[in-house]
C-alpha cells in the first residue's frame, strides 16, 4: 500500500506545472517593465543627453568665432585710434615725399610714433604700415622683409569684395598667405589720405582653434580658403570638405561619419567648423546606454533568482508532502506534516494525507502485535527443544558420579545443575545479557569437566561490556555441547574449549573455538544449507541423530535469526592447520529493535 501512495501521488508534474505558469506570468511582467523602462531611458535620458551634446559642439563653434570676432574688433578699435590723431591726416597731406628725403624719413618717424602710442605695451599683431592712395607703403611699425610695400593688387580686387568700402575695412590675404587688416585713413569729411594694413598675428589665430579637446578646429574664409587650422596641414594637403548651407549656425554628420558644427560670423565672414568624431559625440550617450543596458540585464537576473526562490517558498509545502512520502515506511508512519499554506486545496490534500497514514498506521500496529506473538510462541518452541536434550545429558553425567560414589563431586554437580535449570525455565521467551549466557556455558562446562577431569580445559572471556549485549536463552551452550560430544572422539588429550567475545564500532563477536578433529569434508555446506532452508520456519531432522549441525546447531541460529534477522551472521570453518579443531563465529550488530 504504502508503495502504491509513492507511486500514486508524483508531486514533480504539478510542481514543474505551477513552476512553469509562475515563471512564465513573472516573465510577461518583467518584459513590460522592460520595454517601458527602456522607452523611458531613450525619451528622458538619452535623448536629451544627445541634444545637450550636438549643443555644446554648437557652441564650441559659436566661441572660436566669437574670439576671432573679438579679435578683429581689437584691430578695428586700434585702427580707430590712430586715425582718431589728426596730425596723421597733416601728415599724408604734406605731398608725396621719397623715402630716402628728409622729409620723406622726418613723415615715417612721426607715423612711427603714432602707431607705437597706440599700440601701448601689448603686442597682439605682427605688424603695421600706412600707405598712400597708390598703395606705396609709406611707413611700417617694424619692417619686416617679407611685409608687402604694395597695395596696388588689393585696390584692384577690392571692387569686387562684398565686405569692403571706403568708409570702411576688410581683410585681405596676403600673396604670402599672411592675413592684413586693411582700412582706409579717412577724415571726417570723407576724404582719403591713404590705407591703414594691420597683419594679424597667425599664432594667435591658431590658438583660438587650439584646446578643442576630442575635436579638430578649422576656420575657413569666403573662398573656403584655410585661416587657420587645430592641426597643421602639410603642403597640397586637402582640408575636409564642408557642405553648405542657408542657416548661419548648426550641425551635421559628413560621410565619414563625424559631426561637423559650423557656425558663420556676421562681422567678418570667417566660418568656423567643429569636426569631432561620432563615438566622442556620443561617447556619454552610449555610457548611459551601456549603463542601462547592465542595469537591465542585473535586474533581470535579480528577478529570475527571486522568482525561482518564490516559486520554491509556495511549493515548499508540496515538496515536503513528496518528501514524507518517499521516507514512510513501516516504522515511522507516525510522522506528522507541516502544512502552513494558506491554500485551501493543499491543507485538504495533507488532512486526506493524514487520515491515510493514520489508518495504514493502526493496520500496521495490529499486524506487528500479532507478528510478535507468533515470533515469541516460536521461540518458546525452539528452546524447548534444546532444554530437554541439555538436561539429559547433564543427568547422565551425574548417574555416572553417583554410581563411582564421588558423592562432592555429585553435590557440586547438583548446585550447577539447578542453577543451570533455574537459568533455563525463568522466562525462556525474555532475552538475556551475553554475561549471563556466559555463566551459563560457566555451569555446563563445570558439570562435564566432572567427567573429564584434567583432560578438559575451557576458558571463557569476562567483561563488564558484555552487559549491553542481548541474546536468546542457550545459544552459546548448545556449540560448547556439540564439542565435547563430537569434536574430541579421535583426538588425544588434552582437550580445549574458548569462547572469545569482540566488541567493536557497534558489533559484537562471539567465537567458540575447539582443538579436536574438525569438521568432515562437505559437512559444513550441509549444516550452512539447512540453516538456509529452516529460515522460513523450525528446522524439522529427517533421523533421530544427534551428530553435530542438527538440530542443537539449526534451532540456535534460527533462534538468533528471529532477534537479529539480517544483522546476524553465522560461520563455522576448520582451522588451517588438519587435526587442530574447528571454529564457530556468530556476529551482529548492537541494534536493540526486534525487528
Amino acid at each position: 500500500m504504502v508503495t502504491f501512495i509513492k507511486r500514486g501521488f508524483d508531486s514533480s508534474k504539478l510542481q514543474a506545472s505551477l513552476q512553469t505558469k509562475f515563471l512564465l506570468t513573472f516573465v510577461i511582467l518583467l518584459l513590460i517593465v522592460l520595454g517601458c523602462f527602456l522607452v523611458y531611458v531613450n525619451v528622458l535620458v538619452i535623448q536629451p543627453l544627445k541634444e545637450k551634446t550636438e549643443n555644446e559642439k554648437q557652441m564650441m563653434a559659436a566661441k572660436v568665432s566669437d574670439q576671432l570676432n573679438l579679435y578683429i574688433n581689437n584691430q578695428n578699435q586700434l585702427s580707430q585710434r590712430i586715425l582718431s590723431n589728426k596730425d596723421v591726416f597733416q601728415l599724408l597731406s604734406g605731398g608725396d615725399y621719397s623715402g630716402v628725403t628728409i622729409e620723406g624719413l622726418t613723415r615715417s618717424r612721426k607715423l612711427k610714433d603714432f602707431m607705437f602710442q597706440a599700440i601701448g605695451p601689448s603686442l597682439n599683431i605682427e605688424d603695421m604700415m600706412i600707405y598712400d592712395l597708390k598703395g606705396t607703403e609709406i611707413a611700417s611699425y617694424i619692417g619686416y622683409a617679407g611685409n608687402p610695400t604694395s597695395l596696388a593688387a588689393f585696390l584692384k580686387e577690392s571692387k569686387s569684395m562684398p565686405t569692403w568700402s571706403r568708409s570702411g575695412y576688410t581683410l585681405y590675404r596676403q600673396p604670402n598667405g599672411s592675413i592684413s587688416f586693411v582700412r582706409t585713413i579717412m577724415n571726417q569729411n570723407g576724404q582719403v589720405f591713404g590705407y591703414l594694413a594691420i597683419q594679424l598675428d597667425q599664432a594667435f589665430l591658431q590658438q583660438s582653434v587650439s584646446g578643442l579637446g576630442d575635436g579638430e578646429g578649422f576656420i575657413l574664409d569666403n573662398e573656403g580658403q584655410v585661416i587657420a587650422s587645430s592641426v597643421p596641414l602639410e603642403e597640397e594637403e586637402e582640408i575636409p570638405v564642408f557642405r553648405e548651407f542657408a542657416a548661419d549656425s548648426g550641425i551635421y554628420m559628413d560621410n565619414q561619419d563625424n559631426y561637423v558644427a559650423y557656425y558663420k560670423s556676421p562681422d567678418t565672414g570667417w566660418t568656423s567648423y567643429i569636426v569631432t568624431p561620432k563615438h566622442f559625440v556620443l561617447g556619454p550617450v552610449d555610457s548611459v546606454k551601456y549603463i542601462s543596458i547592465l542595469l537591465i540585464t542585473s535586474l533581470m537576473l535579480f528577478s529570475f533568482v527571486y522568482i525561482y526562490i518564490s516559486a520554491r517558498r509556495l511549493l515548499l509545502p508540496i515538496r515536503k508532502l513528496r518528501r514524507q512520502i518517499l521516507r514512510i515506511n513501516y516504522s515511522n508512519m507516525n510522522i506528522k506534516l507541516e502544512a502552513r499554506s494558506h491554500n485551501n486545496e493543499l491543507i485538504q490534500l495533507n488532512e486526506a494525507f493524514q487520515e491515510l497514514l493514520e489508518r495504514l498506521q493502526g493496520s500496521i500496529d495490529r499486524e506487528k502485535l500479532a507478528l510478535h506473538e507468533e515470533v515469541k510462541a516460536r521461540n518458546s518452541a525452539l528452546q524447548a527443544q534444546i532444554a530437554p536434550h541439555f538436561i539429559h545429558n547433564v543427568l547422565y553425567l551425574i548417574s555416572i558420579a553417583a554410581q563411582e560414589g564421588k558423592n562432592a563431586i555429585v553435590s557440586e554437580m547438583c548446585k550447577h545443575l539447578s542453577d543451570s535449570l533455574r537459568y533455563i525455565v525463568s522466562s525462556p521467551y525474555q532475552h538475556v545479557t551475553l554475561t549471563e549466557e556466559l555463566r551459563h556455558t560457566q555451569h555446563y562446562l563445570s558439570l562435564v569437566q566432572q567427567n573429564f577431569e584434567d583432560d578438559l580445559e575451557w576458558e571463557i572471556d569476562e567483561d563488564e561490556a558484555f552487559d549491553l549485549i542481548e541474546l536468546p536463552r542457550l545459544v552459546i551452550q548448545p556449540f560448547v555441547e556439540n564439542c565435547i560430544e563430537h569434536a574430541f572422539r579421535c583426538t588425544d588429550p588434552p582437550w580445549r574449549i574458548k569462547v572469545r567475545v569482540k566488541v567493536y564500532n557497534g558489533i559484537w563477536a562471539i567465537e567458540i573455538t575447539d582443538n579436536g578433529d574438525g569438521f568432515e569434508p562437505g559437512r559444513i555446506q550441509e549444516i550452512l544449507g539447512n540453516i538456509h532452508e529452516s529460515d522460513s520456519g523450525v528446522y524439522q531432522l529427517q533421523n533421530n541423530t544427534s551428530a553435530i549441525g542438527n538440530m542443537g546447531i539449526v534451532n540456535t541460529v534460527n533462534r538468533l535469526k528471529l532477534m537479529y534477522k539480517n544483522r546476524l551472521f553465522f560461520n563455522i570453518y576448520n582451522h588451517s592447520e588438519e587435526g587442530k579443531g574447528a571454529t564457530v563465529q556468530l556476529i551482529a550488530s548492537l541494534t536493540k529493535d526486534f525487528y
